[in-house]
């Protein structure tokens, strides 16, 4: 898989193929598409994703502009805020990936969750997140921790642990970037990572100073 593609399945393929701006922005994705062969189900949520990866800051994947020669190892938290499948809530589903840029991805879910958010995400992520769900290597239930402070965010289970911090724009404000070519990444502001370490059966990897973001996502479907 080129480098351009897995972006697409990480961003706007792996969200919500029937949004009509991903299918114009990056073009449709058949297996994505055509990932639910059951009964159509009605689904929404807004989410908050946060993300450190090994290119430099800014990365340019986020641009739509990945580059080519250059290994990319990331690890994204989305967090559910609201949201609902078939009336059930998504509201505090919190899962992970953490992904080797075209060649594997591995997802993880919060092992506190409760059983009715397990069964909502378990009918939410062959329809709303599909790439994930058809490409993931692993899926697997996990301790997760989670602190965040004004400036700072620090998510790890035990194969990976990302800690981020807020890089200062020239008022001492956030650095917000907008209208980014994806949906996943609206209302972003840009963080660098201060730690990012994963150690698993795939690959071991440290990196710090490297680009971390938060974004917003709003999907339907």
């Amino acid at each position: 898989m080129k480098r351009r593609d897995f972006n697409k399945l990480l961003g706007a393929a792996a969200i919500a193929p029937v949004v009509t701006p991903i299918e114009a922005l990056h073009g449709a994705v058949p297996s994505v598409t055509a990932a639910s062969t059951g009964p159509r189900r009605a689904w929404s949520f807004v989410a908050d994703v946060s993300e450190c990866c090994s290119c430099e800051i800014p990365c340019s994947c986020n641009f739509g502009r990945p580059e080519q020669d250059r290994p990319c190892h990331g690890t994204r938290l989305i967090q559910l805020r609201e949201g609902q499948i078939d009336g059930a809530s998504l509201a505090g589903i919190t899962f992970a990936i953490t992904f080797y840029m075209g060649q594997w991805v591995r997802l993880y879910m919060d092992e506190s969750m409760t059983a009715a958010q397990f069964s909502a995400f378990e009918r939410l992520l062959p329809v709303a997140f599909a790439g994930y769900d058809r490409g993931a290597v692993v899926k697997e239930r996990v301790p997760m921790t989670i602190e965040r402070t004004a400036t700072t965010l620090r998510y790890s289970w035990p194969e990976s642990t990302v800690e981020m911090r807020l890089m200062p724009g020239l008022d001492g404000g956030p650095i917000r970037i907008a209208n980014l070519p994806n949906p996943a990444y609206q209302d972003y502001v840009q963080y660098e990572s201060v730690v990012h370490t994963h150690n698993g059966p795939d690959a071991t990897w440290s990196y710090d100073g490297t680009n971390g973001f938060q974004s917003v996502m709003r999907a339907s479907g």
